[in-house]
């Protein structure tokens, strides 16, 4: 139940337009995998994770996401921990 109102609560927030800009973190594609449903970042600070700098692997929550993305994208993402994964709920590419 727990879980549930948990994603219930992000849906709410990314489709009310309550992910702010400074919510997001900067990241650069090093990989994405289609078939597996991640993707590699290197990413920035992730305030809301309180997670250093570094490259990691991430689930994404829609796989649909990793259709426009490429090793190399410059991006601006969305992260939450999910039971014992790191999950991308939203991702945007950077000018």
């Amino acid at each position: 139940m727990k879980k549930t109102l948990s994603l219930f609560a992000i849906s709410l927030a990314v489709a009310t337009g309550a992910v702010r800009a400074e919510d997001m973190t900067d990241a650069e594609v090093r990989k994405v995998d289609k078939d597996a449903g991640k993707l590699t970042l290197k990413h920035g600070e992730i305030k809301n994770l309180d997670m250093p700098p570094m490259t990691m692997v991430f689930v994404v929550r829609d796989r649909a996401m990793l259709d426009k993305l490429k090793a190399g994208d410059k991006v601006k993402f969305k992260a939450v921990k999910d039971g014992g994964s790191y999950v991308v709920t939203e991702i945007q590419g950077t000018p």
